[in-house]
């Protein structure tokens, strides 16, 4: 849903994966989808994939039966904008395109890309009242990938070979990038670089998405796509991976009734289980405060939700 930049290049990669049999692409702006998809179909001899990929202009009928239904929809940040400024736009977009969704695929697992991510995420599953493991927000999955970008630009290692968590609310002041866990083949990242050096990556990779807003002019798209489609790989193959995903938190990590990122294995039936990565003080008070900030975003809902 959403066949902008981010949500075509999400298809691309599931199609190029072969991840579906059918995938359609849903927009509001009329050919948009349609020539998006013709144009995805023409690469198929080229690439070798033979996913069927259609689109339509709204009409949600099309999408009937689907497993997993991404929400890219929404408008995208401006330079200068934060993603809790598209609050209000997106929220009403992404309340719409979930009742339309399940109104044909109610069995559908559904992923949040739509920005503020924790908010929407959170406003997806009181809106919709849909089990809290079938809906997911991508976002820490994307902030890690920044995470690791930057340690392999430091390091100047293969990006393969380090293991990097981004926890928290997906924004620019609330992302938690875990220092003291990551790791380049088992060895602590922090065995090579100071504590300055450290915080400076923590530092670049938390307005990674700023950074790219304001040299592009507009969000990103190849990252937040493969991101999408790695979470997309591991539902529909039933892989397990333990990625970084906003989900819905019952007391994990000292939080309740609020949706935020933090470690879950992902398989066929959405995220199956939260993975406790026994944070210490300092972090723990982080993802405290990230809380408080996003749980502030979602209560601006309290008028939107019915």
């Amino acid at each position: 849903m959403g066949a902008g930049a981010v949500g075509a290049t999400c298809a691309d990669n599931i199609a190029r994966k072969e991840l579906a049999e059918e995938l359609v692409l849903v927009d509001i702006k009329e050919g948009v989808a349609e020539g998006k998809a013709l144009d995805l179909t023409q690469t198929a001899s080229l690439l070798g994939f033979d996913t069927t990929v259609t689109g339509v202009t709204n009409d949600y009928s099309k999408t009937a039966n689907s497993d997993v239904c991404v929400i890219t929809s929404g408008i995208p940040r401006k330079p200068g904008m934060t993603r809790e400024e598209l609050i209000g736009t997106n929220a009403r977009i992404v309340e719409g395109v979930c009742k339309s969704l399940l109104q044909y695929s109610p069995n559908a697992i559904i992923v949040i890309v739509a920005n503020p991510m924790d908010t929407m995420t959170y406003l997806s599953l009181k809106a919709t009242g849909l089990p809290k493991n079938r809906i997911i927000g991508m976002g820490g999955i994307l902030d890690s990938a920044r995470f690791k970008c930057y340690l392999q630009k430091e390091l100047n290692c293969s990006q393969h070979d380090l293991q990097a968590i981004v926890i928290g609310g997906h924004g620019d002041t609330t992302m938690i990038p875990l220092t003291r866990l990551a790791s380049i083949n088992s060895t602590p990242v922090s065995n090579m670089l100071d504590a300055d050096k450290l915080k400076q990556i923590a530092a670049d990779t938390m307005v990674g998405g700023a950074t790219l807003t304001k040299l592009l002019g507009t969000s990103a798209w190849y990252a937040p796509g493969a991101a999408v489609a790695a979470l997309v790989e591991s539902i529909v193959r039933n892989e397990k991976k333990v990625f970084p995903c906003c989900v819905y938190l019952e007391g994990e990590y000292g939080q309740s009734d609020i949706c935020m990122g933090v470690p879950v294995v992902i398989g066929k039936n959405g995220w199956e289980k939260i993975i406790d990565y026994k944070l210490n003080a300092e972090e723990q008070e982080a993802f405290n405060k990230s809380a408080d900030a996003v749980r502030s975003m979602n209560n601006v809902l309290d008028t939107l939700v019915a």
